[in-house]
């Protein structure tokens, strides 16, 4: 009996994946659960397991090409109950040998990582794997430097013509397509303020000790920006829409998405019902995405639905930039570095923890009253949080 391996479902408006590794080949005696191949998304990599035990017939898109929700993979065969019995003889016969080949590594690493690691001279005990049951993936070593390169002596008089070439992943071709896709649609305007952090820095000195007793993570400094972006998207609604078609679309919750740098890409994981959550479990939420981001191993689930977007480039440095949209949201708001800085109040020169704030949205929703005042309201409840606690 055949058996059709087709492409899952990928979440929301993925469309398309490209196949990136097979980890099997025509041939194979494949184990219920066991990965077959490996498909890359512009949000995720996407590990393709067999359905059942059996034997891997036929290979249909091979690695690199893009295929479609639910397109045909692959064909693997499952023979009857008799023959089935000496299949699976079979298989444990292969684990057995292949277990003693492989004593000190229970888990086969994919073809992909295996590959890089063996152009870039890295020891495998040396990487932790973000796959199932600790198989080290492709995305754990493309980006750890050429150890090779870095030892080879060199002259000052000799020409520097050392290159590397690498083929561009899917995460950062669909990554670069959508940015200069939102950049071709959208009317992105942007709007800018600061924010005097000091009330936010001493409530943080004050209580971190008893929120981290009480709750056991951290008192951040994003809970805060989350818990006031959200507050404001539900008093200027516009910037919690989206166009679908001729239709603009209100949200009436807040669905947050926290970008976070990793070493393939910017992922953006959303945080469901911002508006309604305390700062607690924003806070656990914000770490355990974050980890997750950072490891490759944010679920599709874990990706879509966000209403708003906040971009912290602040952690690396930033001082002042103009974030792009995540499309099809219509804001995304930028963090920036806390610099101390002097600033005039009540007509004296004084020196306060200082943040740009920059708004981003698109002006075929938001206009641009709608967008300096959802900024003003971000920066009232950042400079006086009380105001968060009183729905003001």
């Amino acid at each position: 009996m055949a058996i059709e391996i087709r492409v899952p479902t990928l979440g929301e408006s993925v469309t398309e994946a490209t196949v990136a590794t097979w980890f099997k080949k025509p041939g194979d005696l494949i184990q219920s659960d066991e990965m077959l191949c490996e498909l890359e998304t512009d949000k995720v990599t996407v590990e393709v397991p067999s359905p059942t035990a059996g034997k891997l017939q036929e290979i249909i898109v091979k690695e690199g090409q893009t295929v479609s929700v639910d397109a045909l993979l692959a064909i693997l065969s499952k023979e009857d109950t008799a023959q089935e019995k000496d299949i699976f003889k079979e298989i444990e016969n292969t684990q057995v040998q292949e277990n003693n080949d492989f004593k000190e590594k229970d888990t086969e690493d994919a073809p992909s990582a295996k590959k890089i690691m063996l152009e870039k001279n890295l020891d495998p005990k040396s990487i932790t794997g973000s796959g199932r049951d600790g198989r080290i993936m492709k995305e754990d070593v493309q980006n750890i430097p050429h150890k090779s390169n870095q030892e080879k002596p060199s002259s000052v008089n000799a020409p520097i013509n050392d290159e590397e070439r690498i083929k561009m992943s899917q995460l950062r071709k669909t990554i670069s397509n959508r940015l200069k896709e939102a950049q071709n649609t959208a009317a992105i305007l942007t709007t800018y303020n600061e924010v005097d952090m000091s009330e936010i820095k001493k409530i943080r000195t004050d209580y971190k000790e008893l929120f981290m007793q009480k709750h056991g993570v951290n008192l951040g400094f994003m809970s805060f920006f989350i818990k006031a972006c959200s507050h404001a998207l539900l008093e200027i609604p516009e910037v919690n829409a989206q166009i679908d078609g001729e239709d603009i679309v209100f949200k009436k919750y807040v669905n947050m998405g926290v970008a976070v740098g990793t070493p393939n890409g910017l992922v953006v994981p959303v945080i469901k019902n911002t508006n309604i959550l305390t700062f607690a479990e924003i806070e656990k939420q914000v770490v355990e995405l974050s980890e997750k981001g950072r490891d490759g191993k944010l679920s599709i689930q874990e990706m879509q639905g966000g209403t708003f977007t906040i971009s912290n480039g602040g952690i690396y440095g930033s001082l002042m930039s103009s974030p792009i949209l995540n499309p099809p949201q219509s804001g995304i708001l930028g963090m920036h570095k806390i610099q101390e800085r002097p600033v005039a109040i009540n007509n004296e020169i004084v020196i306060r923890p200082m943040m740009y704030l920059a708004l981003s949205y698109d002006h075929r929703i938001v206009d641009g009253k709608g967008a300096v005042t959802f900024l003003v309201r971000v920066k009232e409840a950042l400079e006086d949080p009380r105001r968060l606690l009183m729905d003001l």
